[in-house]
């Protein structure tokens, strides 16, 4: 069996719009979004971000960053930061 669609004609549509506009309960029209409306999710996006890559590093240097615990991607770029004369 197809379905039919039941298309209002332009007065039903008035009348369904006034009807929404007066109830008190009606969500706010959010069929135009302004600037302030839009909530971007997660973290600003940074000026300069961090490029992934594949690298192959011996393995008694990577050993060793590892040990330090937490961080020690940042610290193996930070040493390459001093490296480079950064």
């Amino acid at each position: 069996m197809k379905r039919k669609w039941i298309v209002p004609t332009e007065e039903e549509e008035r009348r369904i719009a006034e009807g929404i506009a007066s109830d008190p309960d009606a969500a706010p029209d959010m069929s135009t979004a302004t600037p302030d409306m839009v909530r971007h999710v997660g973290r600003p996006r940074l000026a300069n971000p961090k490029e992934a890559l594949n690298i192959r590093v011996d393995t008694d240097v990577l050993d060793h960053f590892r040990s330090t615990g937490p961080g020690w991607q940042t610290r193996i770029n930070a040493a390459l930061r001093k490296a480079a004369g950064l």
